[in-house]
């Protein structure tokens, strides 16, 4: 069963699942959203975790740093949420197709009351209460201080804070510049672009699901999946020399993987014409060009043309186009660790004399 596990949680066969997964959990949205499905997954994912930690490997790779901590609450709060956020939707959803309204606007939940005491009042206990945990945290877990920093030596593996270990994952599949700016600021104007791109006044106060589809699928996936899961990998499954390592796997420092990546330019002008490189940085690059101009043009097609085009004539072409820009370059990276994986592909486009890869 370890070594199942093992073998399972190689990122290309365990990001697939989870996407897979959570297909599944949209297009049966309202069986997830039952609450014994939540109570199982709330008791299947404390018992696993359980499991896991029971087993000596493990916990010397995965909780060998009180940093990591924090993993484990974070899995748990984000399955909670999840589920409970779905579930609040779909009985919203249930309740305004039986003509109702939602639970947030019945008479009894439309009471408002001042922000000065009871608001503040509240943020004020949380502030303590979040303290108190904090002192308590460091009192139980001695903080991980390691020597003064020697610039002869470096940590194998040499880690971010778990809360940036999703950065460092990107940065297997693209060049620092890409993966560590401008995705992460792309998501975070994304972030603050939604209420000003999508001006559907529906949901606004109240959960659903029904009538906000599209937002809630797109953002659970760039966070759930592209996000969480990515802190996960790089936190317990990737050891020395940034190998990976299943579970399970005792981790070895000489353990290294033969990689030959190559780039587009190399395939089409070397292994596909029998040329060398072209000494034009533009002609040398142009098929990865072509190819990332292909990319955008027919996604947005695409899109546009089976299941955009109400949203085109809702949303108005300025907020429709900057929508698709950000929807397919938060797509860019699943399909770039997937061309990593079964091409070896490095760069699309590689121009090393302007710094300018992707």
């Amino acid at each position: 069963m370890k070594a199942f596990i093992n073998y399972i949680a190689d990122p290309v066969y365990s990001f697939t699942i989870v996407t897979i997964l959570y297909i599944m959990m949209i297009k049966k949205v309202e069986w997830f959203a039952q609450k014994s499905v939540g109570l199982a997954l709330m008791i299947g994912t404390v018992v696993s975790m359980i499991l896991l930690l029971l087993d000596d490997v493990f916990l010397v790779n995965f909780m060998i740093t009180t940093d990591n901590v924090p993993i484990i609450y974070l899995l748990l709060i984000v399955a909670w949420t999840t589920w409970y956020s779905i579930y609040r939707g779909i009985e919203n959803d249930k309740r305004i197709a039986a003509g109702e309204p939602p639970i947030e606007g019945t008479p009894e939940n439309r009471e408002k009351v001042w922000a000065w005491p009871n608001l503040v009042y509240t943020e004020l206990f949380v502030m303590i209460a979040c303290t108190v945990f904090l002192i308590a945290w460091a009192v139980a877990f001695k903080s991980p201080l390691e020597e003064p920093a020697n610039p002869t030596w470096a940590p194998n593996p040499a880690k971010a804070p778990w809360y940036f270990l999703g950065l460092q994952e990107m940065l297997v599949y693209f060049d620092p510049w890409l993966a560590g700016v401008v995705l992460p600021g792309l998501i975070v104007v994304g972030l603050i672009a939604i209420p000003y791109l999508d001006i559907n006044p529906k949901g606004n106060g109240y959960y659903t699901f029904k009538e906000r589809k599209f937002a809630i699928t797109t953002f659970l996936y760039g966070w759930l999946v592209l996000w969480i899961f990515l802190i996960i990998v790089g936190t317990a499954m990737r050891g020395p020399n940034w190998t990976f390592y299943g579970p399970f796997e005792v981790w070895d420092a000489h353990k290294l993987v033969a990689s030959n990546n190559i780039n587009v330019s190399e395939i089409f002008w070397i292994r596909m014409l029998g040329k060398g490189l072209p000494a034009s940085i533009m002609i040398r690059e142009l098929p990865g060009l072509l190819l990332t101009f292909i990319y955008f043009v027919a996604g947005a097609w695409g899109i546009t043309k089976y299941w955009g085009y109400k949203y085109l004539a809702r949303m108005g072409q300025a907020r429709y186009w900057l929508m698709m820009l950000l929807i397919l370059s938060m797509t860019s990276l699943p399909v770039k660790m997937y061309l990593r994986w079964f091409l070896n592909l490095k760069y699309i486009v590689s121009m090393p004399e302007f710094e300018f890869n992707i």
